[in-house]
């Protein structure tokens, strides 16, 4: 049978699990916020743990901890690291108060841990105390601000990883398919002939734009209010802690971190999280209308644009033998949607903040963490299941191209734009093409017709009009 420990706070005494790492203020959270029932992001546990490392090392060089009560607090903050305990931080990534109930929770199972290292028993407080030594020099409102835009940082690289490997998957796909000629559409109606390569190029431009303005937010992101605890004034924090604390975390996370210039700003506001989730939220809808830009061009396989195939992955009906839909690119509008939610709230939540804190960077860094993960994840999946499979439907592509009437606008240099008008309006209601109406009215010659209709002076500027029009008039 599992025994107890009883542990007092300034409400009251609970009894706690003798083989638990956290302890009342961590039961007590748990008991208040069992909201989500979700677990806090591990990237955000390692984060704390990190920081109270760096916090244990740097009171240590200042004289305010032994070297041996040092050690138990690095140890047991790097057992974290590795992936221990992490079962032990129980409180709801949504709670009230800041962030205390999340900070609490890392206090005590280091400090519980940091015990057991020094030969004791779980909740023996009197010799290590999760404020006292845990948490010294430091407060929630600037530890969880910082762990939050550490646990962005790291997030947020290996998204800007998954986005290189989808540009040049994308990138490959261009280049495979420049030699084809299709049919490109505004507003879902016939344009004017494009490449099914430079559409693609394009997309891979447009990712390759994403992955800047993360570049943008990362340099913001790398500066941090720790040092200033309650609200940006340093209270209860050492001199010698107060400046070296952030150069200390940043030689251990190998992130160039440096210490905001005004703590009081840095603690009051949160806005660089807002611009963060923007910019997450921009990837996302970038994205997904490239997915939804997919859907169409597979449409079909019959009754559709049918341009391109996309990899079949799974039966796309429990009714319907034989069909297969665009399941991923179908994931990567979904994920859009919720980041899009996501955005929303974290708008909401950082204008909420009052006065010298905001007290809900919890739902802040829930909400972002979850969007930058879940885009992290569908662009793996994207780039592997869905863009690398894609292969082209050439003959279909000619064939549409040569039904449209949008290839009159090439026309228009050389027999107006009244003129062509009446060519399409003709092949609407005669189903001829536009080509053997304009040699049918004798407006233009064959010789110059296939200049003009040229695939390649139809999918770039300056060609026809500048080279061939005086050899026409």
């Amino acid at each position: 049978m599992n025994k107890l420990r009883i542990e007092h706070d300034s409400i009251g005494t609970k009894e706690i699990a003798h083989s638990s790492y956290y302890g009342i203020h961590s039961l007590r959270a748990a008991e208040n916020f069992p909201i989500t029932k979700q677990a806090i992001h591990s990237q955000l546990i390692n984060s704390l743990a990190v920081i109270k490392q760096a916090a244990a090392i740097t009171n240590y060089e200042a004289g305010l901890l032994e070297g041996t009560v040092k050690d138990a607090i690095v140890q047991a903050s790097q057992d974290i690291l590795d992936g221990l305990f992490h079962d032990q931080f129980i409180v709801d990534p949504i709670q009230g108060g800041a962030g205390t109930s999340m900070n609490m929770n890392a206090n005590e199972v280091i400090c519980n841990r940091a015990l057991e290292l020094l030969g004791n028993k779980k909740g023996e407080y009197h010799i290590l105390h999760p404020n006292d030594h845990i948490n010294a020099g430091q407060s929630t409102n600037d530890v969880i601000p910082t762990a939050g835009k550490i646990a962005t940082i790291q997030l947020m690289q290996q998204l800007k990883q998954t986005l290189h490997t989808l540009i040049l998957a994308l990138e490959d796909k261009a280049t495979e398919f420049y030699p084809i000629l299709k049919m490109g559409r505004t507003q879902l109606q016939d344009a004017v002939p494009i490449r099914l390569g430079q559409e693609f190029h394009a997309y891979a431009i447009a990712v390759e734009r994403c992955t800047n303005r993360l570049d943008s937010i990362l340099q913001e992101l790398y500066t941090v209010n720790l040092g200033g605890t309650a609200i940006g004034t340093g209270l209860n924090a050492d001199l010698y802690y107060f400046h070296h604390i952030v150069p200390n975390l940043s030689r251990i996370t190998h992130l160039p971190l440096q210490q905001a210039e005004d703590l009081v700003d840095g603690t009051q506001h949160v806005d660089v999280f807002v611009m963060a989730s923007n910019a997450v939220k921009t990837c996302a809808v970038t994205l997904s209308k490239i997915a939804s830009d997919l859907r169409l061009l597979s449409s079909g396989p019959k009754t559709g644009f049918g341009e391109i195939t996309l990899p079949a992955k799974q039966n796309g009906s429990s009714i319907m033998p034989g069909k297969v839909n665009p399941v991923v690119p179908e994931v990567i509008n979904q994920i859009a949607f919720n980041i899009i939610g996501n955005d929303v709230t974290i708008g909401l939540a950082a204008e909420a903040g009052q006065l010298e804190l905001n007290a809900f960077e919890p739902i802040i860094f829930y909400k972002l963490l979850e969007s930058i993960e879940t885009l992290t994840n569908g662009i793996k999946t994207f780039t592997d299941n869905c863009i690398r499979g894609i292969t082209a439907n050439a003959k279909r592509c000619n064939q549409l191209v040569t039904s449209s009437v949008g290839i009159v606008t090439a026309l228009c240099p050389y027999i107006g734009y009244g003129q062509a008008a009446s060519l399409v309006k003709e092949a609407m209601t005669s189903g001829k093409t536009i080509e053997e109406l304009a040699l049918h009215h004798q407006l233009i010659s064959q010789e110059e017709l296939a200049i003009i209709l040229n695939p390649i002076h139809m999918t770039q500027p300056g060609i026809s009009g500048k080279v061939y029009k005086s050899n026409l008039s």
